[in-house]
């Protein structure tokens, strides 16, 4: 221990405490270190022991870190310091029961609590290590605060997270005093080259709204083939924009060369509706509609805790997806045939609603493929969920990023986020963001006011 007036010179090289939540979120984080260290102390290991079954996500994170500490320790003791397998890389360690011989939270903060265990783990190994700066990384905010009261360094996991959510990409530009004729052309040919026009460089799919005086062009952008075509704002299966915005939607919804897209805006701006009535239009192009959302369960306990059948327990978390169902049948009360062609679509699950669980180990082919509420997923199971496309498949992601009901997960580190700042360049994706709800004015004065 270093003496009184002396300090001890600190390495640049660190050691990160990983807890649980970070792991839940992501399997492979102690390989995001780089060159630095990774311990991971006993409880941990031993909630995820608790996590290792069932079949939801976190179930499937907790058995791959299981697997990979147990490929990376192979004959070793994972008690000891061991070289993680790949280049450049620190080095891993399971923490046991140590105590703190100077700070000891469980005395601060009460016994038995696991949370306060890896706490003094935490707290031990900086004692062991007076040289090297020890970090706790904790998805956990709480847990964070608790290490800082202790005058132990803690931070959020920073992998996947996306800086400055506020300026995350919404897919839309508008552009005033835009030339004229160009205005003009885009309205008799409906298509124009866009090589030689001045637009503000982009390297993705775009939407544009042109303006000049009273003219307006709503055009959107094909990176791959360097176009401008107009936007139609016509009705699909009676479901009709009610804003541009919603337009610009459905054209990418409709696109068949656009394989992804993601629609996020708040409760009430169309995004689900618009994403179903965009898949029944097209329902003879693919095999099946699929419509799912992650169900957030209810006081941390699984649907299985549930009464009923499969069905019965999943029907409330589906709910939402029924509803807007309903509401383009209502469009159809006067036409019996179109009525019973959607009936006949449930009943012969070419449009199949369910939790998103129960896709699992399913290749996705020729599958218009809605996932609703998609802010309540990690990054990882975004890209879990996109490599099961299989030919022909269209994947739509539609959510809020600022209404999450998933711990650990906010505005910066949900899948949602983490997808649109990541494929907005992508040739075979688009987004686009809505402003403007249209589900009620009353619904509407929430969202803005309250």
């Amino acid at each position: 221990m270093a003496k009184k007036g002396k300090s001890v010179p600190v390495s640049s090289k660190k050691i990160f405490v990983l807890d649980t939540s970070v792991i839940l979120y992501d399997h492979d984080a102690v390989n995001n270190f780089h060159e630095h260290d990774v311990a991971i102390p006993i409880q941990v290991l031993e909630e995820l022991d608790n996590f290792k079954s069932g079949n939801d996500t976190r179930n499937f994170e907790a058995r791959s870190f299981i697997r990979l500490i147990d490929q990376t320790s192979n004959q070793k003791l994972i008690s000891d310091w061991t070289s993680l397998n790949r280049s450049n890389a620190g080095k891993f360690k399971v923490l046991l029961n140590e105590k703190p011989t100077q700070i000891d939270a469980e005395e601060v903060y009460g016994k038995g609590k696991t949370d306060h265990k890896i706490l003094n783990a935490a707290l031990s190994l900086r004692e062991e290590n007076p040289d090297k700066k020890v970090v706790l990384v904790s998805k956990d905010i709480c847990l964070r605060l608790k290490a800082k009261a202790l005058n132990l360094y803690a931070e959020d996991y920073e992998t996947g997270k996306i800086k400055n959510v506020d300026e995350l990409y919404a897919g839309k530009t508008e552009i005033t005093d835009f030339p004229e004729p160009i205005i003009d052309q885009l309205k008799q040919e409906k298509k124009v080259n866009a090589n030689e026009l001045e637009l503000p460089p982009k390297s993705g799919n775009h939407f544009y709204v042109l303006k000049n005086k009273r003219k307006t062009a709503n055009v959107f952008f094909n990176y791959t083939h360097k176009t401008l075509s107009t936007v139609s704002t016509d009705a699909i299966f009676k479901i009709k924009p009610k804003n541009i915005e919603q337009a610009f939607a459905i054209h990418a919804l409709l696109d068949p060369h656009i394989k992804l897209v993601s629609i996020q805006g708040n409760a009430g701006t169309g995004k689900t509706l618009l994403a179903l009535a965009s898949a029944l239009e097209q329902r003879k192009n693919f095999r099946q509609i699929y419509i799912t959302r992650p169900i957030v369960s209810l006081s941390n306990k699984d649907i299985g805790f549930l009464p009923g059948d499969a069905k019965s327990k999943i029907d409330p978390f589906m709910a939402p997806i029924w509803d807007n169902l309903r509401f383009i049948k209502e469009q159809f009360n006067d036409d019996e045939k179109m009525l019973s062609k959607i009936d006949e679509l449930i009943s012969s699950e070419k449009i199949a609603i369910a939790p998103l669980a129960f896709i699992r180990g399913r290749t996705l082919t020729k599958i218009f493929f809605i996932i609703d509420e998609a802010q309540n997923l990690t990054p990882h199971e975004v890209k879990t969920i996109i490599s099961r496309a299989g030919e022909h498949t269209k994947i739509v992601f539609t959510g809020d990023i600022y209404q999450i009901d998933t711990p650990y997960l906010d505005s910066e580190s949900n899948g949602l986020s983490y997808l649109i700042e990541n494929a907005k360049n992508h040739p075979l994706y688009a987004h686009i963001t809505l402003q403007k709800g249209e589900r009620s004015e009353l619904a509407n004065l929430a969202n803005e006011l309250l």
